[in-house]
């Protein structure tokens, strides 16, 4: 596999750049094939973080082999920008993603959100001030925690429910909401936890709670204003299906 390649302004400036600057907050955006709506996307989120957000950030979007024109679109979006940047990387999978920009990442926090932003921004606060301020080590938002507000259809809310459940009967987490696509962690941890992180795909996100909670690590939950994507592409049985697998073969071990 090629190496991840990293662009800014230009593309071949290289991630050793003695003008840029570190900042508090990474907000990781991992895309595939989301050419339609990444431009409004990622206008969005970097209108609320200039209007709203107390701490320094960069907007990383991470385009894992995407084969329409969203690696042309993120890098059109870092030319005009330039608190926005992009990873390119040649194999698919969100954990995959994640991996390579949290270790990569020279912020004090990382973070992640969906690109169809179903999450409500205003969350974003409470989701990384607790890790700053180093009350936590992990964050993560919730759909099933009290103070939440989801709009989504029955079938994903009864699969979601069921599987989190699982979750506590298998291994006894404390955490309600293991697979919210908004989640962040101080990226000193992140490099120390990841590599025995082996999943590359959508368990990616309970194996890393899963490690976090095993090895003591203070994992922080905040309610969230979510509304389903009615253009998500998420192929829900066949994801449900990988993650009990996962929590299989983590119970095993």
């Amino acid at each position: 596999m090629d190496e991840p390649s990293t662009d800014r302004i230009p593309p071949d400036t290289p991630t050793d750049d003695p003008e840029r600057s570190p900042v508090m907050v990474d907000v990781c955006v991992p895309v595939y094939n989301e050419a339609h709506v990444l431009e409004r996307s990622v206008t969005t989120l970097r209108d609320y973080l200039l209007d709203h957000f107390p701490f320094s950030w960069r907007i990383t979007v991470v385009d894992n082999a995407s084969t329409d024109g969203t690696l042309e679109v993120a890098r059109s979006l870092a030319q005009r920008w330039p608190e926005v940047e992009v990873l390119h990387l040649d194999r698919k999978g969100r954990g995959l993603a994640l991996k390579e920009a949290w270790t990569r990442s020279d912020a004090v926090v990382a973070t992640y959100m969906d690109v169809d932003l179903s999450t409500g921004l205003s969350a974003l606060l409470p989701l990384v001030a607790p890790l700053i301020t180093g009350h936590s080590d992990v964050a993560i938002g919730s759909r099933l925690a009290a103070g939440a507000t989801v709009a989504r259809g029955p079938r994903r809310e009864i699969i979601s429910r069921s599987y989190n459940l699982i979750l506590r009967a298998v291994f006894a987490v404390h955490f309600r909401d293991a697979q919210c696509g908004f989640k962040a962690i101080r990226t000193d941890l992140a490099r120390r936890i990841l590599p025995s992180v082996v999943d590359d795909g959508w368990f990616f996100d309970t194996e890393l709670l899963l490690l976090a909670e095993h090895n003591g690590l203070r994992v922080h939950e905040v309610p969230v204003d979510w509304v389903d994507d009615p253009d998500s592409r998420v192929d829900v049985r066949r994801t449900a299906a990988a993650d009990l697998r996962g929590v299989a073969r983590v119970a095993r071990s």
